[in-house]
Formats: structure tokens, sequence, C-alpha cells
């Protein structure tokens, strides 16, 4: 039934918002709207891993490999590999990566099911090669997978001290035929991608996870490549065996690149368990950050992940004292030997401060390299890119049950209901393909959510006005008169204007408001930021700081069922920045909350037949983060 319109307006401050019309929510609302883009808005995840991976392998992950990784992510049922149910997604991808480990890609796979992959070994060799299987083997039976997973993870010492050692060792620890198994698993790899490329419009893009991690401090890259099966057949993913530098990677992806033709995008995950290391103002040889170096990751790394399953990198209560949403999805710990430890929260360590950082470099040598745009995806281990809440299958296979989810997920410390069911990757593609996911990549019209599929659009720029909110070619009008969220804008004397649209995911909840987060560099070289409160639905009052009061709580803790009696179906604002100083260079990106929902750790909990979850929140406000917008300014860098 279509119900009578039911329009509500707000004006505050410095910002005009609106809730859309009421029925204008559902699935035809979306299709005739995004019909009318100039770009297309697709669904991914960049960061999954199968039984290729050897962590997933030794975490319960023995069966799934990419063919099934594929089958889940456009829809079809699959078989799980720790409970053998059939499963199945609720709302199909329009792409995925699948990111295997590089380091020992496929290797503990071939090593249980046929043993070490090397030709003619010697007696000794074959003595050697028999006692490991039988390790690996013991431990997966005998389910002990999880501690020799911990047991390879590196100690705590100083990252510079122990990648400098790293470096000096490059070769010594590679696993007996690494090389061959990673060659087999490569190519099986190619040809599945390909035969699921461009099938029911879904793309199938082709990458690995480089995963160095010194002394404990996490600088993963997963690398994506628009290359076809043919083109990555001349080459293998580089590991972080061969340099723990990431430097040395982006220099192989020049190498590469211009050997083969295909182009490379690397994106940093997980920054906030990074020890501070991956958005620093130093490298990890201990080095200030120069422009040489700032350029070549601004080629590479265009984009980073703000947040997936092992938590939230936007930015923590200690570095954003003032921003009351600011404790979302902490990860408490490092991926290190036992005992974990838990950890701190370097500014180098998450989105916001990394932003900032990247202004201070910019000053000092006229290059950013944190001028990044913003995803989100998985990191699932269990081959199946679940984001959803009520079907999260868990970060590595054997945590898919609720009973599991309350222990010890990565050996000790982190459990099940520790992290978070997240994220997606939201693209504005000309062409879902490989071209064209990587074009957007590289010119960051990209945004990330928690897992909920929030439309959201942003424009900035100097000739959008408050009424182009009412035009039916909105997009088409602001990518002629502005920027849209990854761009850039020239110096100005006049502040610039924002044009924002979000609408709630189809089947999700309703929103709770958008908010404007800037940050910028002040003439001593200070970098500070603000959030701004700019849209809510009609009527809500706001508190003497201008921010929105609470939206309210619909969640039934009995049933893990909400209403959307609260919040908007949809908003929309226009807004001027009203502290703008033309000589402040600066970044501005979009927050959109929704209303509180039931966290996975809470539905699990009901069916347990607990009253709560142990650990973990049992409400959560799923967000969406767009890609900044920069403004530069003509001063001195």
């Amino acid at each position: 039934m279509i119900h009578s319109p039911n329009v509500r307006q707000y004006t505050g401050p410095g910002a005009a918002a609106r809730t859309f019309v009421a029925f204008l929510t559902g699935a035809a609302f979306a299709a005739t709207a995004l019909a009318q883009e100039p770009r297309q808005l697709l669904w991914g995840d960049t960061h999954l891993h199968t039984s290729y991976s050897f962590d997933a392998f030794l975490n319960g992950n023995l069966t799934a490999d990419p063919d099934a990784a594929y089958r889940y992510a456009r829809g079809m049922p699959v078989t799980h590999p720790y409970h053998k149910a059939r499963i199945q997604i609720d709302t199909p991808l329009d792409f995925l990566v699948i990111s295997d480990h590089a380091e020992f890609y496929g290797g503990i796979r071939d090593i249980y099911y046929e043993g070490v992959q090397e030709s003619n070994p010697n007696p000794l060799q074959r003595l050697a090669y028999w006692y490991a299987e039988r390790q690996i083997r013991g431990a997966i039976d005998e389910d002990r997978g999880p501690a020799y997973f911990s047991d390879q993870l590196p100690e705590r010492e100083d990252p510079v001290a122990a990648a400098r050692l790293w470096a000096e060792r490059v070769g010594d620890s590679t696993p007996p035929g690494a090389e061959t198994s990673a060659r087999s698993a490569w190519a099986r790899y190619r040809e599945i991608a390909d035969n699921h490329n461009a099938a029911d419009n879904f793309t199938a893009l082709l990458g690995w996870e480089w995963s160095s991690i010194p002394g404990g401090a996490n600088l993963h890259r997963v690398v994506v490549t628009d290359a076809d099966g043919a083109t990555a057949g001349g080459f293998l993913p580089l590991s972080s065996g061969e340099s723990p530098h990431p430097d040395d990677l982006w220099r192989w992806l020049a190498e590469t690149g211009a050997r083969t033709g295909a182009r490379f995008v690397a994106i940093p995950h997980n920054p906030n368990i990074s020890k501070g290391f991956m958005f620093g103002n130093d490298t990890l040889r201990g080095e200030p950050v120069d422009a040489d170096y700032a350029r070549l990751q601004q080629r590479f790394e265009p984009i980073a992940e703000v947040t997936q399953i092992k938590g939230d990198s936007e930015t923590h209560p200690s570095l954003s004292p003032d921003d009351a949403f600011a404790d979302f999805e902490d990860y408490p710990w490092y991926i290190q030997r036992n005992p974990y430890r838990r950890a701190e929260h370097p500014a180098g360590s998450f989105i916001r401060s990394g932003l900032r950082t990247g202004l201070q470099i910019e000053r000092r040598t006229g290059e950013n390299p944190y001028r990044f745009g913003m995803i989100g995806s998985t990191d699932s281990h269990t081959s199946m890119a679940s984001a959803e809440e009520p079907n999260f299958w868990g970060k590595m296979a054997r945590d898919s049950v609720p009973g599991n989810k309350q222990g010890n997920a990565l050996g000790s410390g982190p459990t099940g209901w520790s992290m978070q069911a997240g994220g997606l990757a939201a693209v504005w593609a000309d062409t879902n393909s490989r071209g064209g996911i990587v074009d957007a990549f590289q010119r960051r019209e990209v945004y990330a959510t928690t897992g909920t599929r929030i439309a959201l659009r942003l424009f900035a720029g100097y000739a959008l006005s408050e009424s182009d909110l009412e035009r039916a070619d909105l997009a088409s009008h602001g990518y002629a008169n502005g920027v849209p969220m990854g761009g850039e804008l020239a110096s100005s004397e006049t502040a610039p204007r924002f044009l924002i649209t979000a609408t709630r995911d189809p089947k999700g909840a309703n929103l709770d408001r958008i908010q404007i987060i800037k940050g910028w560099i002040d003439s001593d070289g200070e970098t500070h930021e603000q959030v701004y409160d700019v849209a809510a639905e009609a009527g809500r009052a706001r508190d003497a700081q201008g921010r929105f009061e609470p939206v309210g709580d619909t969640v039934d803790r009995k049933s893990g069922r909400y209403r959307n009696t609260i919040g908007a179906p949809a908003l929309q604002a226009f807004w001027q920045d009203p502290s703008f100083a033309p000589d402040q260079d600066a970044f501005y990106y979009v927050r959109v909350l929704e209303i509180p929902t039931p966290r996975h750790a809470l539905l699990d909990a009901l069916a347990l037949g607990m009253a709560e979850p142990s650990e973990g929140p049992a409400v959560i406000q799923e967000r969406a983060y767009s890609s900044p917008v920069w403004y530069r300014s003509t001063g001195d860098r």
C-alpha cells in the first residue's frame, strides 16, 4: 500500500535538512533514483579470505575455496566450511576481491591434503617434510589449529627494530614447497575468478594480501588489480617475506605494472592495530616521511579500509574527546604472540588523525601521503562475505557457531562477540567491471559502511545552492558544478558548499543523523577537528552545543527486533562551512548514523538462552563514512 506523502522539514543555523517523502524508502525508490545517476552505486567486499589462506585453514576453513566465495557473494546457496549447513547471503554483492595471504599462499592446504610440494627431496629433507606434515595435520585434526596459528605470530618488540631484523633474514624462513604451492593456487584462483567475472553483472577482481607485521604492528595491505587471469599469470603475489616495508611493495607494484600493463591499488587495513605506524610522521625505517615517499604512497594507496570485523578505525574517544560517537567497535588486541596486549590508541592508528597528520606532512614536504578515500570490507576468513548483522558467519569458520563465538576466536584475547559484523565497500562507478571499479578507487569516489547499505552522495563546490537539492538531475549538476567525494577544491575566498543525500538500506534501519567532520591545519602547523550535526528528522531538538538530541532506541532486548518508528528513511542537507578560513588547508567527510539496531552478539545470546551477551555491546548504530573532500589553499606548504 502507498500512503499519502508525509513531508516534514527541519531548518537550522548554517544548514537546511529535510526528510524525503516517507513512502520513498523501498526498493522501487532506490531503483528509480539510482537509474537516474550518471554513475552506478556498487556494493562489494575487497577483503575476503578462503581456504587458500594459512590462518583461515588452521581455524576451520578446510573446504571453502575461491569458487565457493564467489558463489556466496553472487547470491547462491553454499555449504558452510565448519558446520556444513546451507547458507546464503541475503542481498548479493556486485563485486568481490578474494585477498588470500601471499605468505605461504595455498601452502597449508597443500600440506594437509597432499604433503609438502617440493620435488626430489633428499632423505633428510623427506624426514623434515614428514615431520612438518605430521605437525600440521595433527594440529588441524585435533582442533589445535588456533593455538598453532598463535605460535606463529611475532613476539612483541619495537616495530622498527623488528623490521630491520626481518629484512636481514629475508628468505630464511620460507617454508618448503612454498613457491610450488603458490603458483598452483594462484593459477586456480585466476581461472575461477575469470569464470565468475561478468556473470550476472558481477565483477570478480583479482587480489591478495601483503601481511607485514613487524613486532606485532599491523601494516597489512590488500592489493587489488584490474588485470585479467592471463595478465595476472605474469606475476606471483608479492609477500612480506620479501620485505616488511610498504614502500618496497609500492616499488614492486610500479615495476610489475610497467611490465605487464596491470594497474594496482594497495589498501591499508586495520590501522587501529598498527601501533601508530600506518599513518605516522615517520616510516617503518624510522625516517621522516619525505616528498618522494609521500608521492609513491599517493600513487598506490588512494583508499584505505576504515572498518571491518577487527574493529572500526575512524577514530577513538582518546583522540576525539568531543565526538559523542567516537566510541564505536573498539578492537583492543594486537596480532602478536600470546598473551595479547591491550592496544593503545596512537594518532597514527586511526583514519581521522591520519588525515590530520597528512595535512602536517604536506605543510612540511609539499606532498600529502594520506590523501585517501574510505571503504569498508569484511576480512572474513570463512570464504563468506557476510556483513549482515543477523546473517553473520564470524571472522573464522569455527566461530560461526553461537556457542563458539563466546570463546577465543584468534588464540587468546578476542572472541567472536568482541568483533563486529562489517563492513562493505560502496563504489560510484561508470561500469561494473574490473576497470570501472579500479577507476573509482583511483579517483576515491567510494565510501564505507559498517555493513548496512546506506545510499550516500556528497558534492562540494562554490556554485552549489540549497535549491539544488530539489533538482531531478542533482548528481549531474553536482559533477558539473563541483566535485564528488574524494575530490579536491581549489583555493577560494568563499567557503565551500556541500550537498548531501542519504537514504536508508531498503531492508534496514532508519537514519539518525548526517554529520560533517572537518579537519584543518592552522598557521602554526597545529591540526584541529570539529563534528557538525547537519541533518535529522523534522522537529528534532538540539542541545546547547548544537548537537541533535539522542534519537531513541526501539530494540527489544528479549526478541532481538527493532521498529522503524524513529529516525528518518532519508535525509538531505545543504551546508556551508561557518568557520572557513581561505588560508587553511582542510578536509571534510560525511558520517551517517542509523538508529540503534540489535548487534549479532545479542542475537547469539538470545539463541543460547542468555539475557545478554557476555562481551561486546548488545545494540549498535551502524554508519557510513564518505571519502573526504580536500580544500587546498594557496599558502606555502
